[in-house]
């Protein structure tokens, strides 16, 4: 094999680490090589996420690089411009963009630039995705409604790039760090409001049954009905998408039925707007005849008619708060709350009432 220099370049960035089945040695990427029956250079290229390495062979130096433990030492300064990494699940634009704002406004005092990826709807990245972050060597990883499988995680910590997960789709192994928001007080709060104004037959669509935050919010709206006591109807509880199609379906389905419910807990502001279009083109009025909670409290919902009484969701200071530990992460600073959930609050407008008949 024909090693060039910008392999070798690449081979002395790499460092030692304190080998744990070795006592008093270190893993070098020599020994790995070694022990791996390949090049240096091979090594080098897989630790810094380069496509011209067979799968076989990578699969081969992955696996020695994991039974070291072997870690990348970081970098000696991490003063100056970064780059941060922020990969949603799927984007949308107006949840989407109160996170961004959030990381963008810890990032850019702290001259980081952000790279911003898409999974197309996945909750899990490609390998190609994990090998360009490996490439581009980022500060850190913010990862949102998303997470890594075990080796994923593996390559990251190897090369010493932090991650952090915000509003996490499924519950997190030991050690990740996560953000993310009560969401199970907040579905309490949106039914306990609509059972105080006289509501008795409340549904809720919520979102993914997959995603962690759509559960918690259906639980929350269990444990109300539970503490008014009153029996769950399972047709009046819905799985959505968080968007507004799902909310339009779904409320479609729920209110062109003789015994409607005369209130609707939406697990998001915009399946509330699809609760809302379903209404208005089945004649009823809102709130007159059916009230509406969402969630998220986007800054649209005080424009829309009438104004969308919502569950506010922290989400600028929950990607504020996850890039602060990232970057914190990135110096060496181990996180002193690895699992942070930031308050949930009802923000009571005019898109709920009393019903029409108690």
């Amino acid at each position: 094999m024909t090693t060039t220099s910008a392999d070798n370049a690449a081979a002395d960035h790499d460092d030692v680490a304190t080998t744990p089945d070795l006592p008093g040695t270190a893993a070098t990427i020599a020994l790995i090589a070694a022990e791996a029956g390949v090049s240096i250079p091979t090594v080098s290229k897989v630790l810094n996420g380069r496509t011209d390495v067979a799968a076989v062979t990578r699969a081969r130096v992955e696996e020695v690089i994991d039974r070291h433990q072997y870690r990348r030492r970081r970098a000696r300064s991490q003063t100056g411009p970064g780059l941060l990494d922020l990969v949603f699940h799927e984007l949308d634009a107006g949840w989407a963009v109160q996170i961004i704002k959030g990381v963008e406004s810890v990032a850019g005092p702290a001259r980081m630039g952000v790279v911003l990826s898409e999974l197309g709807g996945a909750h899990r990245p490609r390998q190609e995705w994990l090998d360009d972050v490996l490439a581009r060597r980022p500060r850190g990883v913010i990862l949102v409604l998303s997470d890594l499988d075990p080796a994923q995680r593996r390559q990251l910590e190897t090369r010493s790039i932090p991650f952090v997960v915000v509003d996490t789709a499924g519950e997190q192994p030991a050690g990740v760090p996560t953000v993310g928001s009560a969401n199970w007080a907040g579905g309490l709060a949106a039914t306990r409001h609509l059972l105080g104004l006289g509501h008795r037959r409340v549904a809720v669509i919520s979102g993914p049954v997959d995603v962690l935050c759509s559960r918690a919010r259906i639980d929350g709206y269990r444990t109300a009905l539970d503490e008014a006591g009153i029996t769950v109807d399972p047709s009046l509880v819905r799985y959505g998408d968080f968007f507004v199609g799902g909310g339009y379906t779904h409320g479609m389905d729920l209110l062109d039925r003789p015994e409607r419910p005369t209130a609707i807990f939406a697990g998001s502001d915009f399946q509330a707007l699809g609760v809302m279009r379903a209404a208005r083109e089945l004649g009823l009025r809102v709130p007159e005849d059916l009230s509406i909670v969402g969630y998220d409290d986007l800054p649209l919902t005080e424009w829309i008619g009438p104004p969308l009484t919502t569950i506010h969701q922290p989400l600028q200071e929950m990607a504020a708060t996850a890039t602060r530990m990232v970057l914190a992460m990135a110096r060496g600073e181990a996180p002193s709350n690895p699992r942070i959930d930031l308050a949930t609050e009802l923000v009571v407008r005019e898109s709920t009432a009393p019903p029409a008949t108690v």
